[in-house]
């Protein structure tokens, strides 16, 4: 698959401006597992191979166990995930999918993660899959080829 576009080249101040959202989520108190986690769920979500292939190579690198990254679609069923883990992801499936219910982000789904996360961390975790949902509709309507940022 050959991308459509390759909007670093095109676009660069708006690359250069999402890297800097990056920037601000690798210092914002965020744990990186967390991130990483939240990052491969949205991408799996959205079907973005390029995210998927990408945040699972990340995560691993990073020292992230097999079963972990195997069992995290199925993350409500694994024993291998926090309980704050579990409250990032479930915020990241109700604000990934925000048009599959009236209630988009339920408040049980929003309270469950405030219990885990003070106000500034919880800040950076919206901000985190607001973020990687913009990253997969670039990758998907761009046609980025997985393993491509490897090559």
């Amino acid at each position: 698959m050959k991308p459509r576009i390759k909007l670093a080249e095109i676009a660069p101040d708006a690359y250069q401006a999402m890297l800097g959202v990056e920037r601000y989520l690798h210092s914002s108190g965020l744990p990186g597992p967390t991130l990483e986690l939240v990052k491969l769920r949205a991408s799996q979500i959205n079907g973005c191979g390029f995210c998927v292939d990408m945040h699972s190579h990340d995560a691993k690198k990073a020292g992230e166990t097999d079963e972990r990254l195997f069992a995290l679609a199925a993350w409500r069923e694994a024993p291998y995930y926090t309980d704050a883990e579990r409250a990032a992801l479930a915020l990241t499936e109700a604000a990934t999918r925000l048009a599959d219910r009236g209630d988009a982000v339920p408040d049980a789904v929003w309270d469950e993660a405030a219990r885990h996360y003070d106000e500034p961390v919880l800040a950076a975790l919206v901000v985190a899959i607001a973020q990687i949902n913009a990253w997969n509709r670039i990758g998907v309507a761009t046609r980025l080829a997985a393993g491509s940022h490897r090559r």
